[in-house]
């Protein structure tokens, strides 16, 4: 169980660390020595997916990534196309920041099906999409409006009613290439009034901001287009050691 295995994760490094990849974003040349790079360099498993593919065939490309690393491919949908049977799990969002019924249970009932044919594990995860100061992709495609930057109480209870409600992961996205990260304060409010595991994603683009992140209790640290710059990809191992604070410990 991929769920139960990222719980493993956490326990014995403190925090897991995951690289999300964009099937428009990532040719053939650059996705094999880049998928091997992060196996090499510490980093615990991919989120494939998005807002919005375009281009990308998410099955091809899941299916090539499948073929060069043993490391958990989870799918991080945007449309319900985007389930397919290549993935080890999914990430079953429910945007909780909005009120928009399609992406709080709507398109869930057209991927439910899906998800049991195709026999990939769901990992129910409530979404909540943090004001980064620009309009993201996933705010405009969801049309929801985020919750704002200085409002953790907002976020906190919102975290909390996914808990209530179930939900086994919460998401604090700020965004696909997003000015701002989630604010610590926004992390630290949801990790102490929840008691299920935390991701944080967007705009964290040094691994001290990811170390900051897994401070304020944050327990998966996501990043993205970062490392479609070629020149940033020395800097995973740095992002895998600082996420993975309990190794350090170790050490």
């Amino acid at each position: 169980m991929i769920y139960e295995h990222l719980l493993n994760i956490i326990s014995a490094k403190g925090a897991a660390y995951l690289v999300l990849l964009d099937p428009d974003k990532l040719t053939d040349e650059k996705l094999f020595p880049f998928i091997i790079h992060c196996e090499k360099s510490g980093v615990d498993g991919f989120l494939v997916g998005g807002s919005l593919i375009i281009d990308g065939d998410i099955k091809v490309f899941i299916e090539k990534i499948k073929k060069t690393t043993s490391l958990p491919v989870i799918i991080f949908p945007g449309e319900v196309n985007q389930v397919c049977s290549q993935a080890d799990a999914i990430l079953f969002l429910s945007v909780i920041s909005g009120r928009n019924p399609e992406h709080l249970i709507g398109k869930h009932v057209l991927a439910a099906p899906l998800i049991k044919k195709n026999k990939i594990e769901p990992i129910s995860t409530g979404y909540i999409i943090v004001e980064s100061g620009s309009l993201t992709t996933a705010v405009y495609i969801s049309g929801s409006l985020p919750v704002p930057r200085n409002k953790p109480e907002i976020a906190a209870a919102t975290a909390l009613a996914a808990q209530y409600l179930g939900m086994k992961l919460i998401y604090l996205e700020a965004g696909s290439g997003a000015s701002q990260p989630v604010p610590n304060e926004i992390v630290k409010a949801v990790s102490e009034y929840c008691n299920i595991p935390v991701i944080v994603g967007g705009g964290i683009k040094s691994p001290l901001i990811a170390k900051e992140k897994v401070n304020y209790g944050a327990k998966i640290i996501v990043t993205g287009n970062f490392f479609e710059n070629e020149d940033n990809w020395g800097l995973i191992r740095s992002f895998a050691e600082a996420i993975h604070y309990k190794l350090a410990v170790i050490a």
